[in-house]
């Protein structure tokens, strides 16, 4: 009886409140990165040409950076909106005993570093997440994959310097805290996701098309 009841009672003016802020707040940062456009737009299309071109995306963080790169690697070799085929992307946030054997044996900041220089190729795509923008393990990890001749793109907070020394897009909300970049950060995320399948599905299509054009004038070949 007495938790039926406290289930029913009312929140206190000062919740209330202090929730009605922090969507206030939040909502204002989302109605500025539409400035941002542009740049997720230009980032959506690298990804896109990558997939096509049977690259790879590998993605990076710590924390909730961390979940927001996996996040990324499922929408994209799941779905995000429409059935297509999946997308080659990995988070190198999820196998702990990589992530654990790396750390004991090279350190912390190396735990992205490494998987990237045993996997990485030219032409792939490396995403890293940092709120703070000076993430010593994901600066690293851009280090490596550079080297590689991969495209790195970095997501931030308005901390830019060290990211764009590293990376070749920079993408920076302008939050004053770390939870309101990472609403951003989680927006344009989904922004990405749909580029890159509606971008990548196009190309599925195109290819799919070319296949069986190239098919059926093989036939025809044939009977000749």
């Amino acid at each position: 009886m007495k938790r039926a009841q406290a289930g029913r009672k009312q929140p206190s003016e000062q919740a209330v409140a202090r929730a009605r802020r922090y969507i206030a707040e939040s909502a204002e940062l989302v109605a500025g990165l539409a400035g941002l456009a542009p740049a997720v737009a230009r980032v959506g299309e690298v990804v896109a040409k990558a997939l096509a071109a049977s690259r790879r995306v590998y993605l990076m963080g710590n924390g909730g950076s961390a979940a927001d790169a996996q996040h990324v690697a499922g929408e994209l070799v799941g779905r995000f909106l429409r059935e297509r085929p999946g997308l080659a992307a990995q988070a190198l946030t999820t196998d702990t005993s990589v992530l654990t054997a790396v750390a004991n044996d090279y350190g912390y900041e190396e735990v992205f570093a490494r998987q990237l220089a045993a996997l990485v190729h030219a032409g792939d795509v490396v995403i890293g997440f940092s709120t703070s923008g000076h993430s010593a393990n994901v600066l690293r990890g851009f280090e490596e994959a550079r080297k590689a001749g991969a495209v790195t793109v970095g997501f931030c907070g308005p901390r830019t310097e060290e990211f764009a020394s590293r990376c070749d897009a920079v993408i920076s909300v302008p939050g004053s805290s770390s939870p309101h970049i990472q609403d951003g950060h989680a927006i344009l995320a989904h922004v990405l996701c749909d580029l890159v399948e509606q971008l990548a599905g196009a190309a599925e299509s195109r290819r799919s098309g070319a296949r069986g054009a190239s098919r059926r004038r093989g036939g025809l070949e044939t009977k000749a």
